[in-house]
Protein backbone atom coordinates (compact mmCIF):
# COMPACT_ATOMS: atom_id res chain seq x y z
CA UNK A 1 0.00 0.00 0.00
CA UNK A 2 3.03 2.64 0.97
CA UNK A 3 4.80 1.87 -2.42
CA UNK A 4 1.83 3.16 -4.44
CA UNK A 5 1.50 5.75 -2.49
CA UNK A 6 5.28 6.97 -2.59
CA UNK A 7 5.31 5.78 -6.19
CA UNK A 8 2.38 8.45 -7.14
CA UNK A 9 4.51 11.32 -4.67
CA UNK A 10 7.99 10.33 -6.74
CA UNK A 11 6.39 10.85 -10.18
CA UNK A 12 5.37 14.42 -9.38
CA UNK A 13 8.18 15.26 -7.26
CA UNK A 14 9.99 18.41 -8.36
CA UNK A 15 12.91 19.81 -7.39
CA UNK A 16 11.14 22.85 -5.75
CA UNK A 17 10.05 20.48 -3.83
CA UNK A 18 13.06 19.25 -2.35
CA UNK A 19 14.48 22.19 -1.91
CA UNK A 20 11.18 23.68 -0.29
CA UNK A 21 11.61 20.29 2.10
CA UNK A 22 14.77 21.17 2.48
CA UNK A 23 14.48 24.97 3.96
CA UNK A 24 11.47 23.77 6.28
CA UNK A 25 14.29 21.37 7.66
CA UNK A 26 16.74 24.48 7.84
CA UNK A 27 18.98 22.85 5.18
CA UNK A 28 20.83 24.50 2.29
CA UNK A 29 21.37 23.06 -0.63
CA UNK A 30 23.66 23.69 -3.57
CA UNK A 31 21.94 23.67 -6.99
CA UNK A 32 24.42 20.64 -7.85
CA UNK A 33 23.37 18.67 -4.32
CA UNK A 34 19.79 19.46 -5.20
CA UNK A 35 20.32 18.27 -8.70
CA UNK A 36 22.14 14.92 -7.66
CA UNK A 37 18.80 14.46 -4.84
CA UNK A 38 16.48 14.68 -7.68
CA UNK A 39 18.14 12.37 -9.41
CA UNK A 40 18.67 9.65 -6.74
CA UNK A 41 15.41 10.32 -5.57
CA UNK A 42 13.62 9.64 -9.31
CA UNK A 43 15.79 6.79 -10.31
CA UNK A 44 16.42 4.84 -7.05
CA UNK A 45 13.57 5.75 -4.58
CA UNK A 46 12.21 1.94 -4.37
CA UNK A 47 15.93 0.75 -3.01
CA UNK A 48 15.76 3.38 -0.60
CA UNK A 49 12.28 2.31 0.45
CA UNK A 50 12.67 -1.21 1.10
CA UNK A 51 15.97 -2.29 -0.42
CA UNK A 52 19.73 -2.10 0.84
CA UNK A 53 20.52 1.33 0.24
CA UNK A 54 24.66 1.38 0.69
CA UNK A 55 26.18 1.40 -2.06
CA UNK A 56 24.09 4.38 -3.13
CA UNK A 57 24.55 6.26 -0.05
CA UNK A 58 28.49 5.67 -0.38
CA UNK A 59 27.60 7.18 -3.94
CA UNK A 60 25.98 9.97 -2.56
CA UNK A 61 28.72 10.69 0.36
CA UNK A 62 31.29 11.50 -2.79
CA UNK A 63 29.48 13.17 -4.55
CA UNK A 64 27.24 15.54 -1.76
CA UNK A 65 29.00 18.41 0.42
CA UNK A 66 29.83 16.85 3.36
CA UNK A 67 26.92 18.84 5.72
CA UNK A 68 24.73 18.39 2.76
CA UNK A 69 25.43 14.49 3.41
CA UNK A 70 25.32 14.20 6.60
CA UNK A 71 21.69 16.00 7.68
CA UNK A 72 20.39 13.91 4.11
CA UNK A 73 21.28 10.75 5.53
CA UNK A 74 19.84 11.51 9.00
CA UNK A 75 16.64 12.48 7.57
CA UNK A 76 16.42 9.03 6.07
CA UNK A 77 17.42 7.62 9.02
CA UNK A 78 14.74 9.46 10.88
CA UNK A 79 11.90 8.75 7.72
CA UNK A 80 13.13 5.26 8.10
CA UNK A 81 12.18 4.49 11.35
CA UNK A 82 9.08 6.20 11.70
CA UNK A 83 7.81 3.89 8.61
CA UNK A 84 9.40 0.74 10.36
CA UNK A 85 7.66 1.11 13.97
Amino acid sequence: MYERIIESYVTSLSKDDILNFAQQKEISLSQNDLDIIYDYAKKHWKTFYKGDPSDLLKELEKKLQPDTFQNLKQLYIETKNKFLS
